[in-house]
């Protein structure tokens, strides 16, 4: 077999498994493990994956700070949080989690709009201020400032007392295997929290979040109630989440 077509294998067995022991590699293609190795250290050095001992996991997602992000995929995120808007109803509670694309969320909320919106980001709560027929509910707890999102105990028992018609979560990354994820242990406690304290729950998510880990899973692909994506993602980008049942809505 050609380096080259081990290196698709390996792409293809992190997509599916969402992570490659390279033993088990060697052994089903009859190979030295050292040649595996070899391959996943090439690969790492290309920034196709990520090497850890004994095999390889997908790519992490670079994590730039709130501001960086604002201004990244900004025609998407507009996109996406404009489909997000047509969901919500008149009167329901609606909860939305930190980040700069359900910020597009808030942006677009039409403000004669009666509904009840929660968050546990007071960066979410200032997008607001002129929202006059909007109840605002900001949960407070210890700031995670690379999302700008409340967390710890305080947070988690003040969500705990709602009951939200929806929750927009907000991921770093999802993988047909892995779920969604996210960087940090406690944003990733709180948010699994409220989803649980929620009727549904809907993931925004730009491109280049597809296929890829964080090191903090939230919930598994079916722990959500859809996932609603750019109307530009391929659809064979789009096939493992199909054949996983995901519900899937084009912005």
């Amino acid at each position: 077999m050609l380096t080259s077509q081990r290196k698709t294998l390996i792409l293809e067995r992190l997509r599916r498994d969402g992570q490659v022991i390279a033993k088990a590699l060697a052994d089903d293609l009859g190979l030295s493990e050292d040649t595996i190795r070899r391959d996943l250290r090439e690969m790492a050095t290309e920034k196709l994956l990520k090497r850890v001992h004994g095999g390889a996991l997908p790519l992490s997602p670079e994590l730039p700070d709130f501001t960086a992000r604002q201004t990244v995929s900004s025609d998407e995120k507009r996109r996406l949080g404009a489909h997000a808007v047509s969901m919500i109803q008149p009167g329901q509670t609606v909860f939305l989690d930190g980040g700069t694309t359900n910020a597009e969320i808030a942006r677009q909320l039409p403000k004669d709009l009666p509904v009840t919106i929660v968050t546990h980001s007071p960066t979410i709560a200032g997008e607001l201020e002129h929202h006059r027929l909007a109840e605002v509910i900001l949960i407070g707890g210890k700031l995670y400032k690379h999302s700008m999102v409340a967390t710890g105990a305080v947070a988690m028992a003040a969500v705990a007392s709602i009951r939200a018609d929806i929750f927009f979560l907000g991921v770093t990354a999802i993988h047909p295997a892995r779920g969604f994820s996210t960087g940090d242990f406690e944003e990733a406690a709180i948010k699994r929290h409220i989803a649980q304290c929620s009727a549904e729950t809907y993931v925004l998510s730009t491109t280049e979040k597809l296929d890829a880990a964080s090191p903090c899973q939230i919930l598994p692909l079916h722990g959500v109630s859809g996932l609603i994506v750019s109307s530009d993602v391929r659809e064979e980008s789009l096939a493992p989440y199909r054949h996983a049942e995901m519900p899937i809505f084009l912005a």
